[in-house]
């Protein structure tokens, strides 16, 4: 891995550890236990540490019990992983596991990077019967285990909570809203760790996500970092991994993908709000960088809520 990439990840995780050893982020998970019951913890974007949760607090019975089952364990961290790679595309994403347990990620960024993942669920949207658990106990391999241990996952599964899609729905709403305020936390610590990145970069990302609705030439970006053009281009190219009209053009997309959730708004008012000069513009930037039009985006998003 060449240097400037090692670096930036070393960074970025550093800015992970800050944030969840951070007053803010374990007052909200605190509260967000006791308002809701459903668990919640921070993970790393980093695929090399991407691991089950260590905290018992935040795992249910039944996943506990589970855990014991070693394809059952395999099958757990693929939809963690599946789910981790949804969420850094899509945005906040929820999908199921083998038994049918709902989980969802929602990314915390700085800047277009993804820092780490709110992550909670681990629970389903309807009341589990002894007839789903069957099924359930057949893909386990009901020879591989003993009475006592079927008889322990059955009650943990028929003990799991049941939370009714659309008030699920609203608590990923509060964590999108959390994302959002940790990723600005995440950006005023980014500026202030000294050393790790240069300042002159953090000062021109700064001003790039304070002016994103505005054009933002090379010029003017570059003397705002107190940089000549081209030792800008080099020294941004090797801090972010972009270029600037990259960079821009993902930081107007994260916010529009937020905007298009809204379903009053037009397609059009929405591109011209974060910052595109027409509407063919912001479809081609938008297609390129999510895999689909901002139509098929919202249909697909609306559509997963009502299901």
């Amino acid at each position: 891995m060449p240097a400037t990439i090692q670096a930036h990840k070393s960074f970025e995780n550093t800015l992970f550890e800050r944030i969840t050893q951070s007053d803010r982020f374990k007052t909200y998970q605190d509260a967000f236990r006791l308002t809701t019951g459903l668990p919640l913890r921070l993970v790393s974007a980093d695929p090399d540490n991407w691991c089950l949760d260590d905290q018992s607090v935040n795992r249910s019975p039944f996943c506990e019990a589970l855990n014991l089952c070693g394809t059952a364990n395999d099958a757990c961290e693929e939809t963690n992983r599946r789910l981790m790679r949804e969420a850094e595309v899509n945005g906040p994403s929820t999908c199921n596991c083998f038994a049918g347990l709902c989980a969802t990620a929602v990314p915390v960024k700085m800047g277009i990077s993804v820092v780490g993942y709110l992550k909670t669920g681990q629970v389903f949207t309807k009341v589990p019967d002894e007839t789903q658990f069957r099924e359930i106990l057949g893909s386990l391999g009901r020879k591989t285990l003993s009475e006592s241990a079927i008889a322990h996952l059955k009650k943990a599964y028929l003990n799991t909570r049941a939370v009714e899609p659309q008030r699920y729905e609203g608590m990923v709403t509060l964590l999108q809203t959390f994302a959002e305020q940790l990723s600005e936390y995440v950006e005023s610590l980014a500026i202030i760790e000294e050393g790790s990145e240069p300042a002159a970069i953090a000062r021109a990302r700064k001003f790039i996500h304070s002016n994103v609705d505005q054009p933002l030439p090379l010029g003017h970006v570059a003397r705002e970092a107190g940089l000549s053009e081209s030792h800008f281009c080099r020294l941004f190219k090797e801090s972010t991994g972009l270029t600037l009209t990259d960079y821009v053009n993902r930081c107007r997309i994260d916010w529009a993908k937020r905007e298009l959730l809204r379903p009053v708004v037009r397609i059009s008012e929405i591109a011209f709000l974060v910052g595109y000069q027409s509407l063919s513009q912001f479809n081609r930037s938008f297609a390129r960088i999510v895999g689909f039009s901002p139509t098929q985006f919202r249909r697909n998003r609306f559509n997963r809520a009502a299901s």
